[in-house]
């Protein structure tokens, strides 16, 4: 008789594991498909983690060429050592998948090595009849099954990724040389960060862009500054531009790029092309549709508002529904569900969501910003505070950039905040508590920050709301 459980979830990346890991905490009964030889998906192995050691360690040895003599710390003859930096990635890697094994142990989730398919759907064969999962061969039964199969990285046509001239964001990690000329397509967070990676490390790189601007979705005049910095960083853009093939020879890739409103085609050659024009939600070989799930127009499965699909007892979370795809989006969905098929009331305050771009300096975002407002037509007050004017960045030496805060003009509840700057990934979740729990910009005005502290900007920010910013 196949092995029974509560739940199965298929996939164990942020989103799956959290899932199962939650409901292992509430007492069920749970198991976890993942596919790749160690836990963690994405995220863990070729994404967020294996990208953020590359930028601290290319942040180091850019700081060791550039920025210490500024200190009094002075080199002689810095030299990059990018096999070491490389195996300092991989082991970040390991010590973070292992740790995901160890929980789940700890929590006894099993762990079911293999891809998943979905093969009968809870009550499909009768009622009350017990869902069925695929796995290496073998059959398990489950009351409830749970998509989190996460995403891949979005192709485009004329443009054939081979992981080694041609790169997708995972052969990006793992380039054996610093290319001499890197092409990245996609003015989007993947392409920026990577490109910063390299960039620090020597390439010379261009950025290809569709749209007149970069990082759509964020405020626009974060998106400016943004390209402003990075500009006197190095990084070269090419913005309504469009890439409409590539062709590989051993001396490298010569691209064809197109203005993107029409006009003549002209040849950019690279060494590597970054091909990062966003993601697309993983559903291949999950059998469902032949369970009759539900997608949409964009290949996402669809959900309602607690993660359950049109077919009973099969729910999903993270990237392969709609949303922003972040990983801490998905780990609060399956948190969310978890404790729903456990009888409580898991629930996600989307406007309350942060996203962060981690090249440096930072940008991060949470709730809504000018250009959204305005659309809607919502009246707000914005407040602005420059690191300039903060005695800590100062300190440090990391001047660029400034902490927006928008406020309802009625209420004062906070709608959201857009900061560039240093560390700005930690200080956004200042707003987005406030966010969560419907703090007015006078609530975190009026919250004392310790001195000296880069958090100075974003009080500094709330107070400038009501026009009484106190170091500017």
């Amino acid at each position: 008789m196949p092995e029974s459980f509560d739940v199965i979830v298929i996939g164990a990346g942020p989103g799956g594991y959290v899932c199962a890991i939650r409901a292992a905490q509430l007492g069920l009964k749970v198991a976890c498909v993942e596919k790749r030889a160690t836990l963690g998906g994405t995220c863990l192995n070729v994404g967020c983690i294996p990208s953020k050691a590359l930028l601290q360690s290319s942040e180091h040895f850019e700081e060791a060429k550039h920025k210490l003599a500024e200190h009094g710390v002075l080199f002689d003859g810095v030299k990059l050592d990018l096999a070491k930096m490389q195996a300092r990635k991989g082991e970040v890697v390991t010590a973070n998948v292992k740790g995901v094994e160890f929980l789940f142990k700890k929590n006894k989730v099993t762990w079911l090595k293999g891809a998943g398919r979905i093969v009968a759907a809870p009550g499909g064969a009768g009622q009350g009849s017990p869902g069925k999962v695929e796995v290496a061969g073998e059959t398990y039964e489950t009351k409830t099954i749970v998509v989190a199969t996460g995403s891949e990285s979005t192709p485009l046509r004329g443009v054939e990724v081979d992981e080694a001239q041609v790169v997708t964001s995972t052969g990006a990690l793992e380039l054996p040389k610093v290319p001499g000329h890197l092409v990245v397509i996609g003015g989007g967070v993947i392409g920026l960060e990577l490109g910063s990676v390299w960039r620090r490390l020597g390439a010379e790189v261009t950025v290809i862009e569709f749209l007149d601007r970069l990082v759509p979705g964020m405020d626009n005049e974060v998106a400016k500054l943004l390209e402003r910095t990075l500009s006197k960083q190095g990084l070269k853009f090419r913005l309504k531009s469009k890439v409409t093939g590539a062709v590989k020879s051993a001396e490298g890739v010569t691209l064809t790029v197109e203005p993107a409103a029409g006009g003549a085609a002209e040849e950019v050659k690279a060494d590597v092309v970054l091909l990062a024009i966003g993601r697309r939600p993983h559903t291949e070989g999950l059998g469902l549709a032949e369970a009759g799930v539900e997608m949409d127009e964009r290949g996402r499965v669809k959900t309602d508002a607690h993660f359950a699909t049109n077919v009973p007892g099969i729910y999903a979370i993270g990237d392969v529904i709609a949303g922003a795809m972040l990983a801490h989006k998905a780990e609060d969905e399956g948190v969310a569900l978890a404790e729903i098929l456990a009888g409580q009331k898991g629930h996600v305050n989307y406007a309350a969501i942060p996203g962060v771009i981690y090249t440096w300096p930072e940008v991060a975002s949470v709730g809504a910003t000018e250009e959204e407002l305005k659309a809607a037509g919502i009246a707000y007050k914005s407040g602005k505070f420059p690191f300039t004017a903060n005695g800590r960045a100062r300190a440090m030496g990391d001047l660029d950039g400034f902490v927006k805060i928008l406020a309802d003009a009625k209420t004062d509840r906070v709608l959201g905040a857009h900061m560039l700057g240093p560390d700005v990934g930690t200080l956004i979740a200042e707003i987005s508590l406030a966010i969560e729990f419907g703090a007015s910009s006078e609530d975190v005005a009026r919250t004392c920050h310790a001195h000296p502290t880069l958090n100075e900007v974003v009080k500094e920010a709330a107070l400038a709301v009501e026009g009484r910013a106190l170091h500017i």
